[in-house]
């Protein structure tokens, strides 16, 4: 039995630091295609709600980041488990918010 919770958490270790490091990586996408956003905006004088979503995407990025942080720093397994859970809702609401972005990115292109 011992060996099999061992291996549970080591599973839940390796799912928290997945959701730390893409999350990370996320965010610096988030900023990048702000940045770029921003600079189309000031050339085609046109406006977009995709940087202000975008914004909040990366927000939400930074708080999985920190929330799976978090869970590997956690010292009890009941806690790891309610943390890591949290921080997995909140990555698949940044990753949905993501999709809906592209979404608006893509009609705005293709209306142009």
């Amino acid at each position: 039995m011992a060996n099999n919770d061992d291996r549970s958490r080591y599973l839940e270790e390796d799912i928290s630091v997945h959701i730390l490091s893409v999350s990370a990586a996320m965010v610096g996408v988030c900023l990048t295609v702000i940045g770029l956003l921003r600079v189309v905006i000031t050339i085609q004088k046109a406006d977009t709600v995709a940087d202000d979503l975008l914004a909040v995407d990366s927000l939400l990025f930074l708080v999985s980041c920190l929330l799976s942080y978090w869970a590997l720093r956690t010292r009890t397994v009941r806690r790891m488990h309610k943390v890591e859970r949290v921080a997995d809702a909140v990555f698949m609401l940044a990753l949905f918010l993501m999709v809906v972005v592209c979404a608006f990115v893509t009609y705005a292109i293709s209306t142009r």
